[in-house]
């Protein structure tokens, strides 16, 4: 699958110029012949975007971004276009946050002198919420966001790197394209698939103000 297309439908839903030239952080790979052959006559079973989502403002519109390509790129091709809501959880991120949430948890054993009740009633207002509650409050989220959208999607949740672990998901769905909530070439996960993706990467654009 091409990706100018879907950018040019998309810019002129947005009324908006050079979408091209500031979304794409990453190009299509460049495959044989024979695979590109495969590939298009995949392509003509279904269509699959992937967007990493955090919750930020900028992973948000990057959200809505995927949404309206998917939403364009059915009523254009009349395939079935699926989204892929992609959440990693930083691996050791999450050991750092556990390990801090234990040592606060044996601080609190020292209020000999608080009630069962205090101490039950404190840890239920001052609990951190863990990389996991807090992937799943992120993942529920996009899925309301999903709701007006009435179209095919499917959440992940990955532990590990997230540069690896957002390859991984594009390799196993067949991803056509991955758009993030970045701007640069420069960012970090950019650099870090230097080696190659496999499929084309999309940031959102610089203009703001994005009436979606």
């Amino acid at each position: 699958m091409k990706i100018k297309p879907m950018l040019a439908r998309l810019q002129g839903t947005l009324g908006q110029r050079n979408l091209v030239e500031q979304m794409l952080l990453l190009p299509e790979p460049e495959v044989s012949a024979a695979a590109n052959f495969q590939s298009q006559e995949l392509a003509q079973e279904s269509i699959n975007l992937m967007v990493g989502y955090t919750g930020s403002p900028c992973s948000q519109t990057a959200l809505d971004l995927t949404f309206w390509m998917a939403h364009q790129t059915r009523l254009a091709t009349q395939k079935q276009v699926t989204v892929h809501v992609v959440y990693v959880v930083d691996e050791v991120a999450t050991l750092t946050k556990t390990t801090r949430s234990n040592s606060k948890g044996n601080g609190g054993r020292q209020l000999l002198h608080a009630s069962k009740t205090e101490r039950s009633s404190t840890a239920t207002l001052t609990r951190p919420e863990t990389p996991f509650e807090q992937a799943d409050r992120i993942l529920w989220q996009a899925r309301c966001l999903a709701e007006e959208w009435r179209g095919s999607l499917n959440t992940h949740l990955r532990i590990g790197n997230c540069a690896e672990e957002l390859k991984q998901v594009a390799i196993a769905e067949s991803a056509d394209v991955l758009v993030l909530g970045c701007r640069s070439v420069r960012h970090p996960l950019i650099s870090q698939w230097s080696k190659g993706f496999p499929c084309a990467v999309l940031g959102i654009p610089t203009i703001a103000n994005l009436d979606l």
